[in-house]
């Protein structure tokens, strides 16, 4: 990883830990598995491309470290409404709140506005942040390849599904792809931008 990744996976392993200061892991896990069904991300998704629609996923994203304020009148709950009503297939809510200016509070209210699944977009980096992704009514969960090693991978995707979430594994590069390739998720999905460096090229999705 290079600075700008190192940095953000470095301030949340600082942030679970003092996450499990304020509610200890044995908490969050109960919270978690007692949360009532999961919206079924990979079903939406499919019966999109049934249908012959694309099987969008919508982002509900205030900013972002490159371009700043995305905008400025930011209502989750509105941004939600209107994604489902124009056909969305599900939500991807970001919830990091020191580079991406994102809420917690932002994937709940933009979940309790419609009935589309959810995924709870972040850099998770440790098995509380699964546990408290569900204990806060998250449907799937993004796992950043660039960010995990493959025991990490497994791990995490594996909580996550004993949790009867989604998991979507992203990936930059062929080398991310062949380790995403050996997990469970049928839901792979490609970043043009390079964590790394935050670079963008289309290329990458082109090769």
């Amino acid at each position: 990883m290079s600075d700008i990744l190192d940095k953000i996976v470095a301030v949340k392993h600082q942030e679970v830990a003092h996450a499990i200061k304020r509610k200890p892991l044995g908490l969050v896990r109960a919270d978690a598995e007692s949360r009532v069904l999961t919206r079924d991300f990979v079903g939406a998704i499919r019966a999109k491309i049934a249908a012959g629609k694309p099987a969008v996923i919508a982002e509900v994203k205030k900013a972002s470290p490159s371009k700043g304020v995305l905008r400025e009148d930011f209502i989750p709950a509105d941004i939600a409404q209107s994604y489902a009503e124009f056909g969305a297939a599900c939500l991807s809510v970001l919830t990091d709140v020191q580079f991406f200016q994102g809420s917690v509070d932002y994937l709940k209210q933009a979940r309790a506005s419609c009935q589309l699944p959810v995924l709870r977009k972040d850099f998770m980096v440790d098995p509380y942040q699964i546990y408290e992704s569900r204990a806060m009514g998250a449907d799937a969960i993004l796992l950043i390849a660039a960010c995990l090693d493959d025991a990490q991978l497994k791990d995490l995707e594996g909580i996550a599904l004993g949790l009867d979430m989604a998991v979507l594994v992203e990936v930059h590069d062929q080398a991310e792809l062949e380790r995403a390739l050996k997990l469970k998720t049928p839901l792979i999905g490609i970043n043009n931008r390079n964590l790394k460096t935050f670079e963008v090229s289309l290329d990458t999705t082109l090769a």
